[in-house]
């Protein structure tokens, strides 16, 4: 006898023989039984599942000798020539080389006349999708009303072309991928038969790749046998087949977690010089990816993993998190696809394990919209989860109002990556940093962050306690306010402006000499006469420079006391009672425009001296222009006197004119000076 492929030899007989389709075998064996026979069936699903086999199967039971019946005997001549495929009753017909409308008609003619031996005249028809649509409207009226003695079975692996007309007129029985413990216990069942010894790993790996078609895996199976020389392992299977194996994707993987990426290329030079191929290293690597996702996600189930759990490297479970492994496994799904279009499918290749070996790095677009939100939440003030609020320390000064209190731990949320810039030295790190005996002061980190992220830094809450209660206390000094009580308007304080009082014939005060150089005879102003003594650069440079630079603005108190003397004839009353000079209450005008409309904070500097009556202001301009431009903002500075006096004010301009005399004014000796020692000096680059 010939030999015979498995899957021919190994073909279901009777309905209980099929594999993963019980729901058919049930329908069809109880309609038999009742003898409820349909006059047409449409078999569709996947390739190799058992459509062609359960339509012969059908044949049988309906034209065995014994039958119909649900169980047909298979040794009556009837059985037989349907086994064999010589039955002049039982038609097969392949619908991918019968699509015309000629083949259609010439079944037209056969069913008018009746079965020659059999008890009906069955056309089986493969792959009827691919019939013409003239084919189809040629055989709609046949199998709508055909003779009681006709009876049409349709396969087809692509139900969605198949017309809607012919799907209404026929019963529909779609078939499932079998699973692959059942294809996996075939698998034993023929090797036993064929006396061949198999590992069961092996086996579950034929199963596996026929992605249950039976057909595929028994196929699969009869290519192993014929180089296992009587024994089926997994290292065989791997070496022929040229596969990678679980043991060398632990290795390779394991590299890649700890961005080993040297290793990671060596090895796969030396898989691809074995003989594997790239298309399979990416489906290999792909399923693997996928095993630990599932397991990540406690799947542990070894007919989806593909192997055992025990099998998986616990390295690369516990490196790699679920958002980590998802991002690799997309990675190797897009290479699959890219790689026929790609210059060089190795660099491809090579390109994704080298990102893997970074992938400990990978933050997805979720976990940083979750940082986000939660440093939002704490720039907001909102309570973070863990931080606990201490009292203000107790200091010799008063604390500065509108100050918060310090929290006792870095306020860190849950899930924020913490960033060592929010944590503040401990003293010992500050000792340990060189130039540290002026407090750490010398330290380009010193109070405007932590120390340099390689240095460790202490979290403990008492220290941190401790350190923000010097913090604050040195802070209350630095930032500690002497503010005279006219100045304080409830919480409120306003700023103090000091007006210099000036003489209109001369400028008495040079700002570049102390107080006590007025009086002195070497110092000189600005439009008096200078000294008959020789004038040198020098001099001026070695006497008066260093005596410039460490000139100290006078103090609040002296500003506050010359403000108060100076404008002491000219104040406004508030709404609350108190005095203020006017030039106080411009500053403080000047002030807030500054902020918030500029233009008009612009055009008020350009007013002269102020003046008040019981409600109004009055300002001094010199010029027709000023004029002109202060009254476009007097709407605004009403509103805004109003505002800070707490009443109803006005704002008034008056025109000064200023006489023709005024209008000349001397040339300072300075001035005449610099003209006459740069007199002839090269100027913009031309002499």
């Amino acid at each position: 006898m010939s030999y015979e492929v498995t899957a021919t030899r190994r073909r279901p007989q009777q309905f209980e023989h099929l594999v993963g389709q019980e729901f058919v075998a049930e329908t069809l064996r109880n309609s038999i039984k009742s003898g409820k026979i349909a006059h047409a069936y449409l078999f569709s699903g996947p390739r190799g599942c058992g459509k062609t086999s359960t339509a012969r199967i059908l044949a049988k039971a309906l034209n065995c000798q014994n039958g119909p019946t649900d169980k047909p005997c298979c040794q009556c001549s009837n059985c037989q020539e349907i086994t064999k495929g010589s039955s002049l009753d039982v038609i097969e017909i392949d619908g991918a080389s019968n699509t015309s409308v000629e083949n259609i008609r010439q079944i037209k003619d056969e069913v008018m006349f009746p079965p020659s031996n059999c008890r009906y005249k069955i056309y089986i028809i493969d792959e009827v999708h691919m019939l013409s649509v003239s084919a189809f409207n040629a055989l709609l009226k046949t199998i709508e009303e055909p003779p009681e003695y006709v009876i049409f079975i349709f396969a087809t692996t692509e139900l969605q072309k198949v017309p809607a007309t012919i799907k209404s007129r026929c019963q529909q029985y779609n078939f499932r991928l079998v699973s692959i413990d059942k294809v996996k216990e075939c698998l034993a069942q023929a090797a036993a038969e064929l006396n061949i010894k198999a590992d069961d790993e092996a086996l579950f790996w034929i199963a596996r790749e026929s992605t249950g078609s039976m057909r595929d895996a028994y196929t699969l199976f009869d290519q192993v046998v014929a180089f296992s020389d009587g024994y089926i392992t997994y290292d065989k299977i791997r070496d022929k087949l040229g596969l990678v194996g679980i043991d060398r994707l632990n290795t390779l993987f394991e590299a890649c977690a700890t961005g080993k990426t040297d290793e990671v290329l060596n090895l796969l030079d030396s898989f691809l010089q074995a003989g594997v191929s790239i298309e399979q290293l990416i489906s290999n690597s792909a399923d693997y990816l996928r095993s630990l996702l599932l397991i990540k996600n406690g799947i542990t189930k070894e007919a989806l993993l593909g192997n055992s759990v025990e099998r998986y490297s616990s390295v690369v479970l516990n490196s790699w998190n679920v958002v980590q492994l998802e991002r690799a496994l997309s990675i190797y799904l897009q290479l699959y696809r890219d790689i026929r279009y790609s210059l060089s499918p190795r660099y491809e290749l090579e390109l994704s394990y080298s990102r893997l070996c970074w992938l400990n790095q990978y933050v997805s677009n979720a976990e940083v919209k979750k940082a986000i939100d939660a440093a939002q939440a704490l720039l907001a003030g909102a309570p973070v989860a863990g931080a606990t609020i201490a009292a203000p320390a107790a200091t010799s000064t008063p604390a500065l109002s509108g100050t918060k209190p310090a929290l006792s731990i870095n306020p860190i949320p849950n899930g924020l990556p913490r960033l060592s810039g929010l944590d503040e030295p401990d003293e010992n790190e500050t000792a340990s940093i060189p130039d540290a005996a002026d407090g750490g002061k010398s330290n380009p980190f010193y109070n405007g962050g932590s120390l340099p992220p390689e240095q460790s830094v202490s979290n403990s809450e008492n220290q941190n306690v401790e350190k923000n209660q010097v913090v604050e206390k040195e802070l209350d000094e630095r930032l500690k306010l002497h503010i005279p009580e006219a100045n304080m308007v409830g919480d409120e304080v306003l700023p103090t402006v000091y007006v210099p009082t000036m003489d209109s014939a001369s400028f008495n005060y040079a700002p570049d000499s102390s107080s006590d150089d007025l009086q002195s005879d070497d110092s000189w102003a600005n439009t008096e006469v200078p000294p008959d003594d020789d004038y040198s650069y020098e001099e001026v440079e070695n006497q008066e420079a260093e005596s410039y630079y460490e000139q100290q603005a006078p103090s609040p108190e002296v500003i506050s006391s010359f403000s108060d003397a100076s404008s002491s004839a000219s104040k406004i009353t508030m709404a609350d009672g108190r005095e203020v000079p006017v030039n106080q209450l411009k500053g403080t005008i000047l002030a807030n425009l500054s902020v918030n409309d500029t233009f008009t904070a612009a055009a008020l500097e350009r007013t002269g001296e102020w003046s008040c009556g019981p409600d109004y202001i009055e300002a001094i301009v010199t010029s027709d222009y000023d004029k002109s431009i202060i009254q476009k903002c007097i709407p605004v500075l009403n509103e805004e006197i109003s505002k800070v006096c707490g009443k109803n004010m006005f704002f008034k301009l008056k025109l000064l004119k200023q006489s023709d005399d005024s209008k000349t004014v001397e040339i300072p000796q300075q001035v005449k000076i610099l003209l006459e020692t740069f007199k002839g000096s090269i100027v913009t680059g031309k002499q």
